[in-house]
């Protein structure tokens, strides 16, 4: 399935995007690409860049082998928008769906480690969310261990040993960075989950055989929401 035509996803983080993917995260090329601003995520604009950007390209809908979308962690209303899209595309036109965790496209943009690889987005509210991915068969980054959403100075006491940090939380963990001469930040800008790298992971989740369900996929929240935090709040003060 290296030749797999995937239309990706990606709106989880502060710059969203389209992408028109062939092949795997080993061997595959970017076709094209298109990014849409924060404020301008919504499903009709979404849907009129993916449109867009076909007519664009020259691609059929029914050339596409499937759809890729980026499932977070992120931003909790792009990640409905994005995903809402995504499964009705699928369920309109019949291709089957993959969902990839965000923090697996940073790990992408960094196609060769030779140690530790921690993937970074910023979460706000003064944390990020992290994972840990250790050098594979070739140096690919392979995860280990859980996504969390945690306080950078947290964060950066689990690392003991050269490490290496790559995506858009970077540079909210740079400032608990100084002094560390055994950690390499990957320049933020260069190593976003965008949408070309959620559909060279999707199209190794196709081949696979491990396609998702539109029905039931879900975000990866990590964490509530501010409207389930303030509705907890309320639960225990009535409690009270």
């Amino acid at each position: 399935m290296d030749g797999v035509l995937i239309l990706a996803l990606e709106t989880a983080t502060g710059c969203g995007s389209v992408a028109l993917t062939r092949g795997d995260g080993d061997n595959g090329r970017v076709l094209a690409e298109v990014t849409v601003q924060p404020e301008m995520i919504r499903s009709r604009r979404l849907l009129g860049s993916i449109q867009w950007m076909l007519e664009a390209a020259g691609v059929d809908w029914a050339d596409l082998d499937g759809i890729g979308v980026s499932l977070g962690p992120g931003s909790f209303t792009g990640l409905r928008i994005g995903l809402a899209a995504a499964k009705g595309l699928c369920l309109g036109t019949g291709l089957p769906l993959a969902g990839i965790c965000s923090l697996d496209g940073v790990a992408l943009a960094c196609p060769v480690i030779d140690r530790p690889l921690w993937a970074v987005l910023d979460a706000r509210k003064e944390e990020v969310y992290g994972a840990c991915y250790l050098p594979g068969p070739g140096g690919r980054p392979r995860a280990r261990g859980e996504v969390l959403a945690i306080r950078p100075r947290d964060l950066l006491a689990r690392i003991s040993g050269p490490a290496i940090l790559a995506g858009p939380g970077v540079t909210v963990c740079a400032p608990w960075c100084e002094g560390r001469d055994d950690l390499y930040l990957a320049p933020a800008p260069l190593t976003r989950p965008d949408a070309a790298r959620i559909g060279l992971l999707a199209a190794e989740r196709l081949a696979a055989g491990e396609a998702d369900d539109p029905a039931t996929l879900a975000p990866l929240y990590i964490r509530a929401s501010e409207a389930e935090l303030t509705m907890q709040r309320k639960q225990k003060k009535d409690q009270s």
